[in-house]
């Protein structure tokens, strides 16, 4: 039985997101034993840029061309989607609570419904609309209903920053015809990411520590790479190839309404691996944003064809969510 784009294009951003998810139990190890969050992330996304180099390679097949005009695309989803999302993010956890933050970074998708508005002037679907605050209630049931609080203006700005990186990085990501395949895009974007948050890290503009010693995880000390290819295989080869791939099928917009499913799987996680308590409102959060993909996906598919554009610009130590997409 063959499956639609559609339908393909769910399960590989579903995938996305529960890889994403895994983000936070995995880096936890790390984060402990002394690890700042900006070398965490640089060291994940560069070897997870260097576990899908080999791959990269084997489906590009010789086809240089394809890098060469994806070239904007590797420099945007690398700097914007990468490096920029989590700059802002770390960045404004100085000033406003993780949770605050969170929510505000998780804001892209209502961010793209509404540059796609001004851009297509007019207004969305009221079914649209339906999705957008639903998705949003429940993500704040999710987080915490105290990610509701005011916060440092710079703080705001930078969180801003984590959205706009995180918007592009759906847009980006779902604007094909290059001929690049995902897994290369997502290894050259990767490595583009990482050198740009190593080179802030070396040169002191952000806090970069690291401790190359035996970790605890899971009730076991393990070496410190143990957690960090996990991180790097999972949380981010797997993750963003998967949501790459996920962003071409769906669109941008339904994509990023199926990436906020991320923070529904890393308090799963947490609960499963950490022992951290799932309530029942979480719960709820997580019905309520399954109800807003639902609406957003059952949009008519003539208001859903409208362009998309480019928004204008491109996780507290222990928490599950920490290192969130980017």
């Amino acid at each position: 039985m063959l499956v639609s784009r559609p339908s393909t294009g769910l399960i590989a951003a579903v995938i996305a997101s529960a890889s994403f998810g895994t983000s936070g139990v995995l880096a936890k190890p790390l984060l402990e034993a002394g690890w700042s969050p900006t070398a965490a992330v640089a060291a994940r996304t560069f070897t997870g840029g260097l576990l899908l180099l080999p791959l990269a390679l084997l489906a590009l097949r010789g086809r240089w061309s394809a890098v060469w005009r994806g070239r904007w695309r590797i420099l945007g989803l690398g700097t914007i989607g990468v490096a920029g999302a989590q700059l802002g993010y770390f960045a404004a956890l100085r000033t406003v609570p993780v949770s605050t933050a969170l929510l505000i970074e998780f804001l892209a998708p209502v961010l793209l419904v509404a540059v796609t508005a001004v851009t297509a002037r007019r207004l969305p679907a009221r079914i649209v609309l339906l999705g957008s605050a639903l998705a949003v209630a429940g993500l704040i049931l999710v987080i915490g209903p105290g990610a509701l609080q005011p916060v440092d203006p710079v703080g705001l700005a930078c969180a801003f920053v984590a959205t706009i990186g995180c918007a592009g990085y759906f847009v980006i990501a779902a604007r094909p015809g290059d001929d690049l395949p995902p897994v290369a895009l997502a290894a050259c974007s990767l490595l583009v990411g990482a050198a740009l948050l190593g080179a802030l890290g070396i040169s002191g503009v952000m806090s970069f520590d690291a401790a190359f010693t035996h970790v605890p995880m899971f009730g076991a000390t393990v070496p410190w790479w143990v957690p960090l290819l996990g991180i790097a295989l999972i949380a981010t080869a797997v993750a963003y190839v998967a949501g790459i791939a996920g962003s071409a099928l769906l669109g941008s917009r339904l994509a990023s309404f199926v990436g906020l499913l991320e923070v529904v799987f890393a308090s799963l996680l947490a609960w499963l691996a950490l022992d951290e308590t799932l309530t029942p409102v979480q719960l709820g959060g997580g019905l309520l944003i399954l109800g807003g993909i639902a609406a957003v996906r059952a949009e008519r598919p003539d208001a859903a064809n409208a362009p998309e554009a480019l928004p204008p610009g491109a996780t507290d130590a222990g928490s599950p969510l920490q290192l969130t997409n980017g």
